[in-house]
């Protein structure tokens, strides 16, 4: 990428305002409340799109098998892999909307395909090992604004989970906050169609409605998201509790919750075919009005 690097407020701020993120019946006390909230007030406003608890605790959910902490320290989590190019700027604040400075933000996703790197049995298929390899993962502290930013790849799909990305937040070595992130399913569906580095044999199985994580994650953990000349940029407000500690238990690292388990589907599940996705323009996003980037596949 060649272009310039937006402030990070100013990110937020454009992401906000989008109109392509507009939303039909937003309560005017919410837009008041989040421009009231000190520094943090502006990405509050983009929740406010998806819920009424502007700076709510985010709850926590499974972390799942796939979290390795290779210790890099960077923005830029791609490693030249194919796929649609994903701007994410994840804002950590508290329940007050005041932002939380110098906290580390793990991120980590699969690729187009579906493959984590530094594992085995990789896919829906479980035949690709990965084993050694760090691609789409990373570390960044939050800023002055509590703001954490990520260049990677739109995350691509296997069988048993919807759409997500999975992140970390950690203050004073603790462990305080573990989740995914969440994609319109319309835009979902519209890259994994069309984008070649995402086209696959097989439909995917598991809509945003069907996922059980994300349901647990609940509306606050969908991302707000736009487009720009040659990315996609999406936003996300964390709520943390300072005084949290989140802890791993069972073979998986589950968490609260979750007892243990693994995301998606037990060994040797088949679904019996995709759920309905929402129709053209679900959550605010239109695909007929969705560009592709050149060789962004």
């Amino acid at each position: 990428m060649t272009q310039q690097d937006p402030d990070r407020r100013h990110l937020l701020r454009s992401l906000a305002a989008a109109p392509a993120l507009a939303a039909p019946g937003l309560a005017a006390p919410l837009i008041a409340r989040a421009e009231a909230a000190p520094e943090a007030g502006l990405a509050a406003a983009t929740m406010g799109l998806l819920s009424d608890r502007v700076c709510a605790v985010m709850p926590a959910v499974t972390q799942g098998p796939f979290y390795l902490d290779p210790k890099l320290v960077r923005r830029d989590i791609t490693e030249g892999l194919p796929g649609v190019p994903l701007r994410l700027g994840m804002q950590v604040v508290t329940a007050d909307c005041r932002p939380v400075a110098g906290a580390r933000v793990d991120l980590w996703h699969c690729d187009a395909q579906g493959n984590y790197s530094g594992f085995a049995r990789q896919g829906s298929d479980a035949a690709r090992s990965t084993e050694g390899q760090h691609f789409l993962r990373g570390t960044q502290p939050t800023d002055a604004q509590g703001v954490a930013s990520f260049d990677t790849l739109y995350p691509g799909w296997y069988r048993g989970r919807t759409t997500h990305l999975h992140y970390k937040i950690f203050l004073d070595e603790r462990t305080v906050l573990t989740g995914q992130v969440f994609f319109p399913d319309a835009l979902n569906q519209y890259l994994y169609e069309h984008a070649p580095a995402y086209r696959r044999a097989e439909a995917r199985d598991t809509a945003n409605a069907a996922d059980g994580i994300a349901a647990e994650a609940g509306e606050g953990a969908h991302c707000a998201i736009r487009e720009q000349k040659d990315r996609y940029v999406a936003a996300l407000v964390v709520g943390i509790d300072p005084r949290a500690e989140w802890r791993e238990r069972g073979p998986f690292g589950g968490g609260p919750g979750m007892g243990g388990r693994p995301p998606g589907p037990p060994p040797g599940f088949r679904p019996g075919g995709p759920p309905p996705f929402p129709p053209p323009g679900g959550r605010g996003v239109d695909p007929a009005k969705i560009r592709m980037f050149p060789g962004g596949g």
